[in-house]
């Protein structure tokens, strides 16, 4: 496991996690990470040292410790900037920081097995492309 790429490709968590308080919206916020998965496959597929499934699982986790960590300590811009996801925060059965903090490592962990399948995929279409290489 390559930790250091692991924490390299879990900034882009950090970025997001501020990003999405004060710049980016919630309905283009997937787009976003739609491009970082597609950059993070590639890259652990380039430079992991195999177990590429487990490095997308790891760094989306470490994402999620960044996300939710920006959102708590700037959960006062969050929910000014985000009126929608203020109001359905009202209605759920936690306080709304404690929700953050309980739901954002379940979608660290399924947007993780998301980029493990793209890591994996990327891994195919790479390894593809220097068998393709070698042979010219």
């Amino acid at each position: 496991m390559n930790w250091k790429l692991v924490l390299q490709l879990s900034l882009f968590g950090l970025a997001m996690g501020v990003a999405t308080v004060f710049v980016i919206p919630s309905n283009i916020e997937p787009m976003f990470w739609l491009v970082i998965f597609i950059i993070c496959g590639y890259i652990i597929a380039r430079r992991a040292p195999g177990r590429y499934f487990l490095h997308g699982l790891m760094v989306s986790i470490v994402n999620s410790v960044w996300i939710t960590s920006a959102h708590v300590l700037l959960f006062d811009s969050y929910v000014a900037n985000h009126p929608r996801e203020a109001e359905m925060m009202t209605r759920m059965p936690l306080a709304p920081k404690v929700m953050m903090v309980v739901t954002g490592p379940v979608v660290g962990v399924v947007s993780g097995l998301v980029l493990g399948l793209f890591a994996v995929l990327a891994r195919t279409i790479v390894r593809r492309n220097e068998r393709g290489r070698a042979a010219i």
